[in-house]
């Protein structure tokens, strides 16, 4: 079974984060670095398990300080300058006096910071620091979950995924569904599709009639590749081998054999999962990055929703626009 590489994911999206960083001019650079502050605060309680708060939530631009963690006694600076004069700047702040026993973090969120472990450093004020340990870079963070349980990883996968958005890329996305088509497409049917708008009311009372909350959020987001998915259906329906029936064949499958024991939200994600197992457990499948492939899989169940294959219909249901 091919095992969906969460971590591949994971080192993707601090990379695109860095480099969005390390690009910005500086009229955006300080907007993006707050972006990062934020994420860096949840995303070191996700790996480290830290109970760390914005320092900056009670001092607006705190000096030398960004994060901090009572419980474990860290203070903790999130910077895009990688560079001696920056930490030793932090470390001869005089604001970091009240912190006598507390250990000083330095996480550079945009270059790699070997090359600063390997020196000393002025610590005026005698704040726990060690520079082999204590300064954090991407590399040493991938390092920490690379060795984490797999649970871990994907837990740690969710996370990121959520909060680091990685725009689209159509062609991408187009040669992706085909290829996941083309997989869940075992049987020849003799009938297809008609290729239509969608109507995003009757969607929507759709979503209600089936007590949908938590699905609402991937079916509003995914809904808008339906003509997406109707233009890459048509061209292999035109070819004789009417691929949308079976494709919405298997994931109608999927959802009668679930139906019975779930409903509402949890058989919507159910669903996903399913076909998610189907496309990688097959024979046929060339591997791309998981995220790609959740991606595709969200926006052909959607698709399959919209299409009346999956859930339950209100009254006069009608998804095509007139």
């Amino acid at each position: 079974m091919n095992r969906p590489n969460y971590f591949n994911v994971i080192e993707e999206r601090l990379t695109f984060l860095a480099l969005r960083i390390t690009n910005r001019g500086k009229l955006n650079i300080l907007d993006y670095h707050g972006h990062a502050e934020n994420f860096y605060q949840y995303f070191l309680i996700e790996i480290y398990g830290w109970k760390v708060i914005n320092e900056n939530d009670n001092r607006q631009n705190a000096e030398a300080i960004d994060l901090i963690d009572h419980a474990n006694k860290l203070v903790i600076q999130v910077s895009a300058t990688v560079t001696k004069q920056k930490i030793e700047g932090s470390l001869s702040n005089p604001s970091i006096k009240q912190y006598s026993g507390y250990t000083y973090k330095f996480i550079s969120i945009a270059r790699n910071a070997d090359t600063l472990r390997k020196k000393s450093f002025k610590n005026p004020y005698g704040i726990n620091f060690s520079p082999s340990s204590d300064i954090i870079d991407i590399n040493s963070l991938l390092s920490r979950i690379r060795g984490l349980h797999i649970d871990d990883q994907k837990r740690i996968y969710e996370f990121v995924k959520k909060e680091l958005v990685v725009e689209i890329d159509p062609m991408k996305l187009e040669s992706n569904l085909a290829s996941i088509i083309n997989i869940l497409s075992k049987e020849d049917w003799d009938k297809s599709e008609p290729i239509s708008a969608i109507n995003t009311f009757e969607i929507d009372r759709k979503i209600s009639h089936n007590n949908l909350s938590a699905a609402k959020m991937i079916i509003s987001d995914y809904a808008i590749h339906h003509g997406r998915v109707d233009k890459i259906y048509a061209e292999y329906d035109s070819q004789g081998s009417n691929k949308s029936m079976s494709v919405l064949s298997t994931i109608r499958q999927e959802y009668a054999k679930a139906k019975s024991i779930l409903n509402d939200d949890q058989l919507f994600f159910v669903v996903i999962d399913k076909v998610q197992d189907k496309v990688l457990n097959s024979s046929n499948y060339s591997s791309i990055p998981f995220d790609e492939l959740e991606l595709c899989i969200n926006i052909l169940v959607v698709d399959a929703f919209i299409r009346c294959k999956i859930f339950e219909n209100p009254g006069n249901y009608s998804y095509a626009s007139a």
